[in-house]
């Protein structure tokens, strides 16, 4: 089994309301910046242990289907990353030794 990091990103689905994005979309505009868009968020990290990074992805997309998101209302993103042994963070080398 080799060590993996699943970043499961959840945001709601294109045309289904945003309160959260839509307040802080005002607050930037007041501030002076121009928008096209702005869609909020929420992002999980999973440390898990699997047999290979496509079986890592699949038991996140599996978590994020019974609980992480609602797929009704959400859409989500799996992005799946070797750890090493430190548990070094986002862009560090990530490798296995075996």
């Amino acid at each position: 089994m080799e060590s993996y990091t699943a970043t499961v990103t959840v945001r709601l689905k294109r045309g289904v309301r945003d309160p959260e994005a839509e307040t802080t979309r005002r607050a930037l505009e007041r501030l002076g910046f121009d928008l096209d868009g702005l869609r909020a968020a929420d992002r999980f990290e999973v440390d898990l242990e699997a047999a290979d990074a496509d079986a890592a992805r699949e038991r996140a997309g599996e978590m994020a289907e019974r609980l992480l998101a609602n797929p009704t209302i959400h859409d989500y993103d799996v992005e799946v990353r070797a750890r090493d042994e430190e548990g070094a963070g986002p862009g560090s080398a990530a490798g296995s030794s075996a």
